[in-house]
């Protein structure tokens, strides 16, 4: 996917795209994972969509949830929910940082004269 160590950098245009093809796939990411948890607290604990919308965006962001859970369901899914958005969460930052740090190792290397 990356250019390996002995090629030339990538040119500043396409390294601009690969990292904004990069943050696309990062906001895709949490974007369909605020989705599962908007769907699940909808479905599972009744909220109204906007408080489901708060509650899952409060627990993918790290803040916890903000209204009481009510059903057994509904507390099984929001602690499955905060456990899969800490990776997510991992996930997301990786996807987006990964083509920074690979070109900043790379021309770390080329300084070396390790082409």
């Amino acid at each position: 996917m990356f250019e390996h160590k002995k090629e030339p950098l990538l040119p500043r245009y396409k390294y601009v795209r690969r990292v904004a093809r990069h943050g696309f796939l990062a906001f895709g990411i949490i974007f369909f994972s605020l989705a599962i948890g908007i769907l699940g607290y909808h479905v599972l604990e009744g909220m109204s969509w906007i408080d489901a919308t708060v509650n899952a965006s409060m627990i993918l962001g790290g803040m916890g949830p903000v209204n009481e859970l009510r059903t057994n369901a509904g507390k099984l899914f929001a602690s499955a929910y905060a456990l899969f958005s800490g990776i997510v969460f991992l996930v997301a930052v990786g996807v987006l940082f990964a083509p920074v740090l690979h070109r900043f190792l790379h021309k770390f290397h080329m300084d070396r004269g390790e082409r």
